[in-house]
Order: structure tokens, then C-alpha cells, then sequence
């Protein structure tokens, strides 16, 4: 695997959008430990973890010698009444300034977190295809990669979700290993199916018994994570050489975006959240 292709992103130091997730770190101490693992590129992270205005993004991030690779955006997109155009828009032109080339939609239920989720109708189905496709096109025009994260907690989770979206839409897909499997989908089958929809890829491993428990509704997303749902690469149930033999044999050529979701409860003791992701960072370095 090339190292240049090896992307981190902030989730794996705790830094999330969801309020109440957990102790946030500051963005000095995590753009620092990216670059101590040796990546050169990262995502985004939540509204509030990067200066606002696309320059200054830029700029903090080239201090540390990392480049953007986009960035997780979660949208309502299955009420008629919620135009999501103006806000995609304004994402649009900020990742544009940014030099960075993917956006990673979500298709948000409009609660706060990822624990609950209302049912969808055939009238919302309807309008968040048609929309994704919307979306996808408006960044097709400007030079930008639009492809959907299926995710848990989100309108798109389960194994019949994902294969709504491939069939009724032409948007590509975040292969996200962890939320996948969780929702119900083999992340490696999918990635033998569809290699030509798979545009950006989340690598987590993920403890299978957990992953059960939350598909399962005997436990919450966010109790889980917080009980360590996540392993180190190369640690958990996941065939992630598998997936990466895939995607390679298919042709794939973007981002491999080591995450690794984390909750954390203070200001951490010793390495904190950085074992892990060196732990993850050297099991991808020795795929080959």
C-alpha cells in the first residue's frame, strides 16, 4: 500500500460532531500525533476542529505538513420540506478552497447522535435518491467527489439500505468497514460486488460480538464505542487485507482513511489515542 494513500481523520482522537460525545482534544495536540505517525493527509473532522474559513484550514494544516482529503458531511436529505441544496453548496465551495477533493455525505435522520432513527417512506426514499444523485452531480460539475457513507444511526444503515441507494441512485460509496458491518452488510463482499461505486474508504476493525449487540438493539451505538467496539487494525473481525486486496485487484486508487471511532472521558494519560493509531498505521504500512 502506498503510503501516501494512508489518510487519518480526528474521530480517531475522540473528535466528533455528535454533542456530549466525549472530551475533545485540542486540535494542536491531534494534527501534531497525525504527523508523528507519518500520514500526510487527513479529513476534516466536525465544524468547530479546523478554522472556519478555507484558508486558514489550509494553512494549520500544511504546518504540520498535512494536506485535506475532504471531509464527513452530514445532511437531512429525506424531507421534502428541508431543502439541503444551500448548505451542500456552502460545504461545496469551502472543500473547493481547501484543496480538498472528497465529500463524505451522510445521510443524517436530523436527531442528534446515532443511536435512534426514524422509518423512512417510500416518499422519503424517493427524495433522498433523488437528491443524492443531486448532490452528486453538483460536485461532479465543480471537480469534486461526492460519495455516501452508509452509517449507523443514519437513513442508510442496513444491508437492504445500502443496496436501495446502489440501485436507485448512481452516487458513489464510502466504504466504511465498521459502520457496514454493524449495519448488516460484509464490508469484503461489498467490495467484490461493486468495486467501480466504491469511491473513499474507511478503514476500522471492529469487535464482531459488539458489532452484534448494536445491530441487535441490545446495546447503543454510543455504548459501544465507549466499551470499545473499535480495535486496532489487523485486531478485530474484519478481514481488512482481504478489503484491501480488493480494492487494490479492482483498481481503486483513492483514499484509505484509517478511523477508528473513540470516545474519551478526559484529557488522556500517556499516548491516549495514539497507540492505537499507530498500531493501525503499521498494519497498513505492512499490506502489500
Amino acid at each position: 500500500m502506498s503510503q501516501q494513500r494512508i489518510a487519518a481523520a480526528p474521530i480517531s482522537w475522540g473528535v466528533c460532531e455528535v454533542p456530549g460525545w466525549g472530551y475533545q482534544l485540542p486540535v494542536e495536540r491531534v494534527l501534531a500525533e497525525m504527523r508523528q505517525v507519518g500520514v500526510t493527509a487527513t479529513e476534516f473532522g466536525p465544524d468547530g476542529f479546523l478554522p472556519d474559513a478555507p484558508a486558514d484550514k489550509s494553512a494549520l494544516l500544511g504546518s504540520y505538513g498535512l494536506s485535506a482529503v475532504g471531509g464527513f458531511v452530514p445532511v437531512v436529505l429525506h424531507d421534502p420540506a428541508q431543502d439541503p441544496m444551500p448548505e451542500v453548496d456552502r460545504t461545496l465551495r469551502t472543500f473547493l478552497a481547501a484543496d480538498a477533493g472528497m465529500v463524505v455525505l451522510a445521510a443524517v435522520s436530523g436527531l442528534d447522535g446515532y443511536d435512534t432513527r426514524p422509518e423512512l417512506d417510500e416518499a422519503g426514499w424517493r427524495t433522498l435518491l433523488s437528491r443524492l444523485d443531486r448532490i452528486a452531480a453538483a460536485g461532479a460539475e465543480v471537480g469534486l467527489r461526492v460519495t455516501l457513507h452508509p452509517h449507523v444511526g443514519t437513513m442508510v444503515e442496513t444491508r437492504d439500505e445500502v443496496h436501495r441507494v446502489l440501485d436507485g441512485s448512481a452516487v458513489g460509496l464510502t466504504l466504511d468497514t465498521g459502520h457496514l458491518l454493524i449495519g448488516g452488510t460484509d464490508p469484503a463482499e461489498l467490495a467484490r460486488q461493486v468495486p467501480d461505486r466504491i469511491g473513499h474508504t474507511h478503514l476500522k476493525d471492529v469487535d464482531a460480538d459488539w458489532a452484534a449487540r448494536v445491530r441487535s438493539g441490545q446495546a447503543s451505538y454510543t455504548d459501544a464505542v465507549r466499551a470499545g467496539m473499535y480495535r486496532p487494525l489487523g485486531q478485530g473481525d474484519i478481514d481488512i487485507a482481504g478489503i484491501w486486496s480488493s480494492l487494490e485487484s479492482s483498481g481503486y486508487t483513492g483514499w484509505y482513511v484509517m478511523e477508528q471511532d473513540t470516545i474519551l472521558s478526559a484529557e488522556p494519560e500517556g499516548e491516549g489515542p495514539l497507540a492505537d493509531v499507530k498500531a493501525s498505521v503499521a498494519y497498513l504500512r505492512g499490506l502489500s
